[in-house]
């Protein structure tokens, strides 16, 4: 199992639905990936110095999310960069602990 840094442009105007989606369970539903996106999108951060999200992701893929990606994440973002390939979880999240969260931030906004 590997850990990613991802790094991702909001479409805001999409994020409400995609926090509906979170909330109603649809993304856990998601096998394989469901559970582990929807625990890192729920603590997503934002950062407002280059207007991204923020999130570590646990991955199994070849390339890099790539079921996340044409299943949600494409929908949702763009330019999703993967900045890490395998990090720590514990200390990739608190490398970005300080950032605002996403939710609060890109909801208020829309």
């Amino acid at each position: 199992m590997a850990h990613r840094f991802v790094r991702a442009r909001p479409k805001r105007e999409r994020l409400p639905e995609l926090r509906d989606r979170l909330d109603d369970g649809d993304i856990e539903q998601l096998d394989p990936f469901g559970r582990a996106m929807t625990t890192a999108l729920e603590n997503a951060r934002f950062d407002p110095t280059t207007g991204e999200a923020v999130w570590i992701e646990e991955d199994y893929c070849t390339p890099p999310l790539a079921m996340e990606r044409g299943a949600v994440l494409e929908e949702y973002f763009d330019e999703i960069t993967v900045v890490a390939d395998d990090v720590d979880e514990a200390a990739g999240w608190q490398r970005i602990d300080e950032l605002p969260g996403l939710w609060g931030q890109v909801l208020d906004e829309a």
